[in-house]
């Protein structure tokens, strides 16, 4: 059994961590810290949850990770950074679920999250935990920078045509959509059921936090330089992330085939026929990634839908995938949820 910790069990990130570990066969929930919820039984939180967690949560102040194998950071960004070395040093492995640790520029890292990162040797260690391109990385690492719910969509999308050289990398858009619990759990204005419902809108266009993310996830994959317009927009749905990805054809090529052969043997990547438009409800609650290639007009612009549920393969489900590999165990091990429909 893994022994596994959570830091910051309280948010939708948590709480997913917590609904597919506590379904895992090989893991074993040890503790669980919230600064604000200490000494409150989980389930008492969360009641979807009765009668498969009896745990309360602790002080993060006084908590002991001794005990534990991995521990998952489901906390706000600055967190992890500031308490990895101390978890590394007791030979406890990381998953990291914020961004602390995605962004190898620590330039980059500080001026897009406003903070000042106080564990830069650590982001050099740090494996990007994007199990179709670090799988083998993954598999010896002690810390994991969990990808981004919007940058796991978009380079999935994305990254067979870069892999191949086809298309021209200095014009790429990514037409991005979230739910609102991509947003996190917590009460501001833009959220609310009155603000939000019957409502769609843009926003970050100027610049978006994600984007520096995924343009260094691509740029891994090829030795051109990568150009990436990126949007995100907001949805009045709770689960979901829908982006819709531009890229203009270099040269012929069978997108379809190049597609189903790229993600012939991952699990969770489902590249759907010819034509097909996936919509987000298919993957709600499950870690797939469904994909669709079109080309319009049988023109030289690609496009690629590709649709993820933000909390699971954007997040909690993405972490655990990682953590099976990195303790070799079957990949989709307590991962295999069918998606919730309706």
């Amino acid at each position: 059994m893994i022994n596994i910790g959570i830091v910051g069990g309280t948010g939708y990130t948590g709480v997913e961590l917590l609904r597919i570990l506590a379904q895992h066969p090989e893991a074993e929930l040890k503790i669980i810290t919230s600064r604000q919820k200490a000494g409150v039984r989980v389930d008492d939180l969360f009641p979807s949850l009765r009668g498969q967690i009896a745990l309360q949560f602790s002080d993060p102040a006084e908590a002991d990770f001794s005990q534990c194998d991995v521990v998952f950071f489901a906390t706000p960004h600055g967190i992890a950074m500031d308490q990895a070395r101390a978890l590394l040093e007791l030979g406890v492995k990381i998953i990291d679920l914020s961004a602390d640790f995605r962004i190898k520029d620590i330039a980059v890292w500080e001026k897009w999250y406003g903070m000042e990162h106080v564990a830069p040797d650590l982001v050099g260690e740090a494996v990007y935990g994007l199990p179709e391109v670090n799988r083998d990385k993954i598999k010896g690492a002690r810390l994991i920078a969990n990808p981004g719910c919007y940058p796991t969509a978009v380079q999935l999308g994305f990254i067979p045509l870069i892999e191949a050289g086809v298309v021209d990398t200095n014009h790429l858009i990514a037409d991005t959509k979230s739910g609102v619990s991509g947003a996190g759990r917590k009460a501001v204005t833009p959220t609310l059921y009155a603000e939000a419902s019957d409502n769609f809108k843009s926003y970050a266009v100027a610049g978006h936090r994600h984007q520096p993310e995924i343009k260094q996830g691509l740029s891994a994959r090829t030795t051109q330089s990568i150009d990436l317009t990126f949007v995100p927009h907001l949805t009045p749905m709770i689960r979901g992330i829908h982006a819709t990805l531009y890229a203009r054809l270099a040269q012929e090529v069978d997108l379809q085939s190049l597609y189903e052969q790229r993600y012939l043997d991952e699990p969770f990547v489902d590249v759907l026929p010819a034509g097909s438009h996936p919509e987000t409800r298919s993957v709600r609650g499950s870690n797939f990634c469904r994909i669709a290639v079109h080309r319009p007009h049988d023109g030289d612009t690609v496009v690629i839908l590709s649709i993820t549920d933000n909390l699971v393969k954007g997040a909690a489900g993405q972490a655990v995938q990682n953590m099976n590999i990195m303790y070799d165990l079957p990949e989709t091990m307590g991962i295999q949820h069918i998606p919730l429909l309706p």
